[in-house]
């Protein structure tokens, strides 16, 4: 016997698809904004 699914545990399934997805795209946030700290360029003092 074929069921459909659900609605629930459809909305359930893409909330937490949204949520893994939302913490992965924020570490990688974070991540480039701490690597651009560390690239700003050095400028040698002049003599």
């Amino acid at each position: 016997m074929n069921r459909k699914p659900d609605l629930l545990w459809i909305l359930v399934f893409l909330f937490g698809i949204g949520v893994v997805t939302t913490g992965y795209a924020q570490s990688l946030w974070e991540r480039k904004v701490d690597t651009t700290a560390y690239e700003l360029p050095i400028t040698p003092a002049k003599r």
